[in-house]
């Protein structure tokens, strides 16, 4: 079955509503890593309800299951999430009720054997107030959809990287239960948790979630001399999905600061591999 090109890109879902509270601001928190050190008062407000403050990937979350490509044609088993793109029109509040506008902005045929790309956008809005809070882009490489005849020019490139030497380099932590703590914030894939799943998709154990070396990477840049604990300076975080991470593993993160561009590179410190690619944090001017 071939890709359904004019289904896709009539796909489009407006005004979902999702709640969430301080408990899941704080379990997303730990989900990335925060908390680690209960005497670290600089990461206690992420994770403890008195002046607490929000991370911008949490956004990635807080409208789990939003949207949907109905009788598109793709081959779901062949898919792998490529980029995820941020930008943050205000900082997310603690606790709030949000309005989800869903849509698919683009897909490329990169040609038989080579797969397919969609981009789909999503804007989250405070329902109380109105305000746009974020929009986010999703890039989907579907492996095994190439060739359905679809436009070819046009997609997405990725965020150039400099060539010297990273600028600072930042090492963050992931426990072996991080993927356990991390998937109680919505993607509850087995991939993630089962380790006969695991096994039978081709790897040796539980995979940490993609979005969760997203995260941890962000709560990276929230650590360095970049933010210095201040999460209100990043409105754009963007990536491209490069390996998987195991929990368990250290990722560096090597940053290069260019005005109020900071591009960044993460490696699984033990196997020196790199996990996430043509990382763009676009700081507040």
């Amino acid at each position: 079955m071939a890709i359904n090109y004019e289904n896709l890109m009539a796909s489009k879902v407006t005004g979902q509503e999702f709640t969430y509270g301080d408990r899941e601001t704080m379990l997303y928190a730990l989900g990335v890593g925060f908390g680690r050190d209960p005497m670290n008062t600089k990461e206690l407000p992420f994770v403890y309800e008195r002046d607490m403050k929000t991370i911008p990937t949490m956004s990635s979350v807080i409208a789990w299951g939003a949207g949907g490509m109905r009788d598109s044609g793709i081959n779901y088993l062949m898919v792998v999430h490529g980029e995820q793109k941020l930008t943050m029109h205000k900082p997310l509040p603690v606790a709030t009720t949000i309005s989800v506008d869903s849509r698919v902005v683009g897909v490329w045929d990169k040609g038989a054997d080579k797969g397919a790309i969609v981009v789909s956008e999503t804007i989250i809005s405070d329902k109380k107030t109105g305000d746009k809070l974020c929009t986010m882009e999703g890039t989907t490489f579907a492996r095994g959809d190439g060739g359905f005849g679809g436009p070819r020019e046009g997609a997405p490139t990725p965020h150039t990287m400099p060539t010297r030497a990273p600028d600072e380099t930042v090492e963050v932590d992931t426990r072996p239960d991080q993927a356990l703590i991390y998937r109680l914030s919505g993607d509850r894939n087995p991939l993630h948790s089962d380790p006969e799943f695991a096994k039978a998709a081709g790897f040796p154990r539980p995979i940490l979630h993609g979005l969760c070396t997203y995260g941890t990477c962000c709560r990276a840049i929230i650590s360095s001399s970049v933010c210095d604990y201040d999460p209100t300076k990043i409105v754009g975080f963007d990536v491209r999905f490069s390996s998987p991470v195991f929990p368990g593993e250290t990722i560096a993160v090597d940053l290069w600061k260019d005005g109020n561009i900071v591009s960044f590179r993460a490696r699984v410190k033990e196997r020196d591999v790199v996990v996430i690619n043509n990382g763009k944090c676009t700081l507040k001017a």
